[in-house]
């Protein structure tokens, strides 16, 4: 590092800021620095870096399950904005309720600098005493005395159902996500909002999956006055769409939740609220930093958009 510092002709300091990715360097003096790291064959030394700083350069991340790819995708973001700040990423899934003290447990005995539980895990995280100078942060989650992350679920299926009652669509039904699920509870609430109070047909509960969303579709076209559809996500939608179909249905508006990568290309096209996973992991992994830093808690909401295509 004395070396690196010379060749750049900054102080040791600066070097270290450098390295540790501190924001509080010019960008013409860290492009010195790390040309000058570059030249001189310099890496950080792990280990090292560690008994300095007190931190391993590792956050853990905890899921219930990776089959949903609102999990998957929000994984993938969270390890790609973990590794622009060179962390490594620990992972953990759960297999029931009781399991969320162990995995806590396990982070801390790995040495983790810190935890970001996702989406559903958070519900059964909420409840449990995690040990000790273990930083958590959790996304999509009503808070609990740490720092939260979402996405905006209930402006977007308002937006969502809004549109749809626009159109002139009398009875707007929602396939809701699985009770207990955050997501799921605040798209409904977006869902109910945006009838201004009129009401609304019972929610039909699904698990995230297109067989589920198929099955409360072929309920739902057996009804002649269901029009429009808000499902709670695209998979669910996805079996909606082929209930209808199969059904000869093709006057019901179809609206989902997620933009997955295939969602233009369902049959027809779907409508749906965009999430921006990659936000939702930059924020996550950035307000983990800021609770190590010793910042108090805070409350990060994403925006969502609504992308319209044919089928609603």
């Amino acid at each position: 590092m004395a070396d690196v510092a010379a060749a750049a002709g900054v102080s040791g300091q600066t070097v270290s800021r450098v390295v540790n990715g501190s924001p509080r360097v010019d960008p013409e003096t860290r492009t010195r620095v790390e040309a000058a790291m570059s030249d001189l064959g310099y890496r950080p030394h792990r280990a090292a870096r560690t008994l300095r700083t007190g931190r391993s350069g590792t956050i853990g991340v905890i899921v219930a399950t990776l089959a949903t790819v609102g999990n998957s995708r929000m994984l993938e973001a969270v390890a790609s904005a973990a590794a622009r700040r060179e962390l490594a990423v620990t992972l953990v899934t759960l297999t029931g309720p009781a399991d969320i003290a162990a995995a806590f447990d396990r982070l801390h005995d790995l040495g983790v600098d810190g935890a970001i539980v996702l989406n559903e895990a958070t519900a059964i995280a909420e409840g449990v005493t995690r040990p000790e100078g273990l930083a958590l942060v959790a996304v999509d989650s009503p808070g609990g005395g740490f720092a939260t992350v979402q996405s905006d679920h209930a402006g977007g299926a308002e937006a969502a159902t809004r549109r749809l009652r626009d159109a002139g669509r009398r009875t707007i039904a929602h396939v809701a996500g699985p009770a207990g699920s955050f997501a799921a509870d605040e798209r409904e609430r977006g869902w109910r909002a945006a009838h201004d109070g009129a009401r609304v047909p019972e929610p039909l509960r699904g698990d995230w999956g297109a067989a589920s969303g198929h099955a409360a579709g072929r309920a739902l076209a057996a009804d002649p006055a269901v029009d429009a559809v808000f499902a709670a996500n695209d998979q669910m939608a996805l079996g909606v769409l082929r209930a209808l179909a199969e059904a000869g249905r093709d006057d019901v508006a179809v609206i989902g939740f997620d933009d997955v990568a295939d969602a233009a290309d369902y049959r027809p096209p779907l409508t749906t609220v965009r999430q921006d996973f990659d936000a939702l992991g930059e924020a996550a992994v950035a307000a983990l930093a800021a609770t190590l830093d010793g910042a108090p808690a805070t409350r990060t909401v994403v925006p969502t958009m609504l992308i319209a295509r044919a089928s609603g």
